[in-house]
This record gives structure tokens, sequence and C-alpha cells, in this order.
């Protein structure tokens, strides 16, 4: 058994230090109730950064431990079980699956997995048909206000992550007219206009944004779904419309500092946002789990249908999922960060 520790956790940039991998025992029989699991998938996600600090800033997020196992989204397979719902070879998945490569874990705390749902893409239920998926479908159908034939244009911020690549999509398949990507190389805008069906994508990195957002949305922007914040997000606001709405999904260039959740806006742009009644309310999926199972499903069909492209960044083995954690938090990654574990 490999797992991996937090050994440091505070303020400042994340680096591979902040991680250790260590090999241990875990016992050789399972209680009733209990499964023995083999890791195959681990999810990275932005989120995790809060968990880095002693107090998280939210009130459902625990942080890590130091010298304790990490946790977060994951996949197994069962090898033994003791539960009676769960037999040998059930695919299962946890938002708080432990970063180890074989774990003993308590049945009701899993959920069993159909890999026909995704084309037995198993991964897809740590992004695109997971909690990746529900935040972007849900965050559009609770907070962004969209209709179809309301001729609505939208702007995605963090374009080509995990969130963001499919929030775009789905705002098409929903019923904006016009979605305009931003992203942070050409390689990544490249794939949202080729690949995913936005209209037109911004390397914010390159030239002026607020230029470039003005010609590629003439008519003002009418949902803006926010993924990071700062200044790109200071930019969007100022280009949107009389009652438009701001879908606040994450603002990872704040993740760093010690700032509260959401950040405060700067006076000028709080004004802009005031003035034109644009929405800006915190958006968090846990909120809507009744609507889980109905929209899962809605994924997963148009996953089958070829409706909703699906971009992975994999990582293999346990050992690197500290320097995942931290390309991911860098932009590392097209579409969802994922670590293969075991085959």
């Amino acid at each position: 058994l490999f797992d991996f520790k937090i050994i440091l956790g505070k303020n400042g940039v994340p680096v591979a230090e902040n991680f250790r991998l260590e090999q241990s025992t875990i016992a050789d029989t399972i209680h009733a109730g209990q499964v023995r699991v083999r890791t195959l998938y681990l999810s990275v996600d932005p989120y995790m950064r809060c968990r880095m600090n002693e107090d998280t800033g939210s009130d459902y997020l625990l942080p890590w431990q130091l010298s304790e196992v990490a946790d977060g989204g994951g996949i197994g397979v069962v090898e033994e079980s003791k539960h009676d719902n769960l037999a040998k070879g059930d695919f299962v998945t946890s938002f708080t699956w432990p970063w180890q490569t074989v774990a003993i874990l308590d049945g009701s705390s899993l959920q069993k997995l159909v890999p026909q749902l995704v084309n037995g893409r198993l991964s897809y239920f740590l992004g695109a048909a997971g909690i990746t998926g529900l935040t972007a479908l849900l965050g559009i159908k609770e907070k962004g206000h969209v209709a179809k034939g309301a001729n609505q244009t939208m702007v995605v911020s963090g374009a080509a992550g995990a969130c963001g690549s499919l929030a775009g999509q789905i705002g098409r398949l929903e019923g904006c007219s016009r979605v305009v990507g931003i992203a942070g190389t050409d390689e990544k805008c490249s794939i949202l206009v080729q690949e995913m069906g936005f209209d037109a994508a911004i390397n914010y990195k390159k030239g002026n944004v607020a230029e470039q957002l003005r010609e590629l949305c003439p008519g003002g922007v009418d949902v803006y779904f926010d993924n990071v914040g700062g200044d790109i997000s200071d930019t969007v606001i100022s280009q949107m419309n009389q009652n438009s709405h701001i879908i606040l999904c994450g603002q990872i260039s704040q993740y760093n500092k010690d700032v509260p959740y959401p950040p405060p806006l700067p006076p000028d742009i709080e004004k802009i946002q005031k003035e034109r009644n644009i929405t800006r309310e915190r958006f968090l999926v846990l909120n809507y789990m009744d609507k889980q199972e109905a929209s899962i499903l809605q994924l997963c069909q148009w996953i089958q249908e070829g409706k909703l492209k699906v971009r992975e960044t994999m990582v293999e083995g346990l050992a690197n999922i500290g320097a995942a954690f931290q390309s991911m938090m860098n932009g590392g990654n097209i579409g969802k960060q994922i670590v293969s574990v075991s085959k």
C-alpha cells in the first residue's frame, strides 16, 4: 500500500515538497459493511488548494491534516466485499477517496458506477459525468438564466479547464447563441473553437483582453461563467449588459492569497455590477443534490450522443499526484486533470 500525505499547509504557492509518498500496511481482514478497493483514478481540482490551509474559508470543506492521507474524488474497483449492495468487481466512487493505492472503506460511503453510461470511460465519472459536469450544468441552469431564443452571449474564463470546457458547450446546448472562451495558450484556444464548438477564444496572455472582448462580443455579455476571478473577471464584468448574470463557480487566481471567498470586487467594478443589476451569487453544487441523478443522466446522454466533447490530462502513478496538482494550479491541464493509479 502506498499513500500520499500532506506535510505542509499555508498560504502561498503549492510545491511538490508539500506532499509525501509513504508505504504502509492495511488490515488483512475487513468487517461487516466494509469493502476493500483498489484505486483506479484520482481527481485533483482547484478547490483542493483551500484544503491546504488550516481554515479552508468554507464551511463544507475540511482542511487536509498534516501527515495524514489526503483525499478527494476517486474511483476504484471492489476486490473484497462485506457490504450487501457491493460485490467483487463493482466499480465505485466517492468524493472523499483516500489518496492511496488500496483502501478499506465503508461501503455505504460509496456510489456504484455503471461504465456503459460513459462508453466505458470510467474516469469521466470524476469529470464530465461527475461533480465537474454537475457544477457546469447546474451552475448554468440555476444561476445563468439561459433561455433558448434569447440571443444570449456567454463568456467562460478558465475555459480550457475541467469545468470551463464543459460549461461553454453546455451553455450552447442550453440555448446561448454565442459562446466565447478565455484561456492561457494558443493551443487551448484552438481546441475550444475547433473541437468544443466555442465561437471564439481569447488568449489572455496575448494582446488586450478588453479590446478582444469588445470585438468578439459586440452586443455585450449576458452570462459570465467565472472560474478565475481577478483582473480577467473585472474586464468581463465591465462589458456585461443590464440585468446579466455571473455564475460564480471558482476564483482560481485568488486561491493562493489570504482573501475571503468570494473575493470582493474592486470598488469601480462593484459599482458597475450594482448599476447594471448584474447578479453575482455564490454557487455551490452541493446545494442542488436533489437534481444530481437527472443531471448526471443528461450529461451521460450528451456524452453518448457526441454533443459533449470531453478532454482529460492523464498522469500515471500515485507518486506523481503532487506534481499533477501543482501543474493543474498553473494551468498545465486541458480538460480534467486525472491521476491514473492502477489499471
